[in-house]
C-alpha cells in the first residue's frame, strides 16, 4: 500500500511541475516580446478597418465653375495670409552649434554628375524642396509623444509640424482639413515633425525654402527604402553563396549553417536569414551640398545611395556628425523673406567647376 502511494505521489508531483511550467512563460519568449529585432512596418491595414470610399462627380461642373470654386477655396483658407505674415513674430538669433534648426520636406528627383575643379567626377542626387509651411509648433511641455522615453531628458526640444504639397481640400476629410484652418495655407499632402531648440520657434504659415541651407554644408537625408519583398541571404545580407562546382548540390544561394546546435539548441535573435527586405526608414548622413538652384528649389547633394526610389518623399536635416558641422553661421531659425533678397539662380560650391566660366585662360605676354 505504501509503495502504491509513493508512485501516485511522484505522478502528482510531475503533473504539478508540468502545469507550473505551462503557467509561467519562457524567459526567451518574454525577451522576444519585449525586444523585437528590426521591426517591420505594417504593410496592410487590419481586417476590421473599412476603407472610406469617396465619390466625386465633376461631369456637371463647367470649367468656369471650377475656377470659381478654386477662388472660393483660396478665400476660405486665406491664401493671402502667407504674404501678410508678420515677420516681427520671428526672432532672429545668432546661430551657434548648440542650436538645432528645423528641416525641410523634399522630393528625390534623380541622379546627376558634377565635375570639380580638379577634374574629378562626383555623382550627386537632386532633391527638390517642396512648398514647405509651418503648420504648428509644440513647446517641450506640450509635446506628448505616443511612445515615452524612459531615460531623463536634460536638453528638451520643441517640435515643429511641417507640411508640404498643397492640394485640393475636397480630397481630404473634414477633420484633416481642420489642422490647416488656422495656418492660412491649403491642406498639405505630406506632414513631418522636426525637433528644434526652444529658441527656434516659427509661427504657423511661415514658408521655408531651399535657401534654408547653404552650399558647402553637410546634411542628413531620411527616407523609406525601396520595398524588395521576400529576398534571400545573398541579396538581403550580401552573402557570397556556396561554390558552383561539381559536388555542390542545391546549396548555391543558401545561407548554410546558422549555428543553432550545441547546448543552446535554438536560433539566436538577429541571425541573418531570408526575409522581408526594404520598406524601412533609413538615414544617409554627412552629404555635402554642392549646388543650389533657387528657381526650381533644387539641392545637389553628394552620393547616390539616398534611400527611396525616384519621386519619393524624403526629409532633410542639418548633419549630426561632429566633423560635419557648418563652418559659417546659418540663418536661424530660417531665412526670412528670401524673395526680396538678390540671389543668383545657381549657387555653386567653391570646389565645383562652373561650365559658364572658362577652364583655361591664355595671358598674352
Amino acid at each position: 500500500m505504501a509503495f502504491i502511494t509513493n508512485i501516485l505521489a511522484k505522478h502528482v508531483f510531475r503533473i504539478e511541475e508540468k502545469l507550473l511550467y505551462l503557467s509561467v512563460p519562457n524567459l526567451y519568449t518574454q525577451f522576444r516580446e519585449r525586444h523585437t529585432i528590426n521591426p517591420k512596418p505594417r504593410l496592410r491595414n487590419p481586417t476590421w478597418l473599412t476603407k472610406k470610399n469617396r465619390v466625386v462627380h465633376n461631369e456637371f461642373i463647367t470649367s468656369d465653375n471650377q475656377e470659381f470654386l478654386k477662388e472660393v477655396v483660396q478665400d476660405q483658407f486665406k491664401i493671402e495670409a502667407e504674404t501678410s505674415l508678420k515677420k516681427e513674430h520671428i526672432t532672429n538669433i545668432e546661430w551657434t552649434p548648440n542650436l538645432k534648426r528645423t528641416g525641410v520636406i523634399a522630393r528625390k528627383i534623380g541622379i546627376y554628375p558634377i565635375w570639380l575643379k580638379n577634374g574629378e567626377k562626383v555623382l550627386t542626387t537632386l532633391l527638390q524642396v517642396l512648398d514647405n509651411h509651418v503648420i504648428k509648433y509644440y513647446t517641450p511641455e506640450e509635446y506628448n509623444p505616443p511612445r515615452k522615453r524612459i531615460e531623463k531628458i536634460y536638453n528638451k526640444k520643441g517640435v515643429i509640424l511641417l507640411g508640404a504639397g498643397s492640394t485640393d481640400p475636397s480630397t481630404f476629410t473634414k477633420e484633416y482639413c481642420g489642422i490647416f484652418r488656422d495656418t492660412g495655407v491649403l491642406p498639405k499632402k505630406h506632414l513631418a515633425r522636426f525637433f528644434v531648440s526652444p529658441e527656434g520657434i516659427l509661427p504657423p504659415g511661415t514658408p521655408i525654402g531651399v535657401l534654408h541651407y547653404q552650399v558647402g554644408n553637410y546634411v542628413d537625408v531620411r527616407g523609406k527604402t525601396i520595398d524588395k519583398g521576400f529576398q534571400g541571404v545573398m541579396k538581403r545580407h550580401g552573402f557570397k553563396g556556396m561554390p558552383r562546382s561539381h559536388g555542390v548540390t542545391k546549396t548555391h544561394r543558401r545561407g548554410g549553417n546558422i549555428g543553432g546546435g550545441g547546448e543552446k539548441a535554438r536560433v539566436w535573435p538577429g541571425t541573418r536569414m531570408p526575409g522581408h527586405m526594404g520598406n524601412e526608414y533609413r538615414v544617409n548622413r554627412g552629404l555635402k551640398i554642392l549646388r543650389i538652384n533657387t528657381k526650381f528649389n533644387v539641392l545637389w547633394v553628394t552620393g547616390q545611395a539616398i534611400p527611396g526610389e525616384t519621386n519619393s518623399i524624403v526629409t532633410i536635416y542639418d548633419s549630426l556628425l561632429p566633423l560635419r558641422k557648418p563652418k559659417k553661421a546659418l540663418p536661424f531659425p530660417t531665412l526670412i523673406d528670401p524673395q526680396n533678397a538678390d540671389f543668383p539662380e545657381d549657387i555653386f560650391d567653391e570646389d565645383v567647376h562652373c561650365f559658364d566660366s572658362p577652364s583655361i585662360e591664355y595671358i598674352e605676354s
